[in-house]
């Protein structure tokens, strides 16, 4: 029976590639026994989303701000019924 893979997104491919590592990070990981290829999937999907994130935010500033200085002038819309 395989076991199960958790970090295996169904419908993914996987695509060898090169990468230049610290050799301090690499020697402590295989002491360790960390997966290298895994725990670079983790970073980088990591870094996508901070990054992603980041560029929604600048994209999407200006109704933020817009937003923003709305509820300053006016108060939160329907904020008579709060019920604190």
């Amino acid at each position: 029976m395989p076991t199960a893979r958790p970090h295996m997104v169904p419908g993914t491919t996987r695509r060898p590639t090169n990468l230049s590592l610290r050799a301090d990070l690499l020697d402590r990981a295989e002491a360790l026994g960390v997966d290298v290829s895994r725990a670079c999937e983790r970073g980088l999907e990591l870094q996508i989303s901070n990054t992603e994130a980041q560029r929604w935010l600048e994209e999407n500033r200006a109704a933020i701000q817009s937003s923003n200085a709305y509820v300053d002038a006016h108060g939160l819309p329907l904020a008579k019924h709060r019920p604190y």
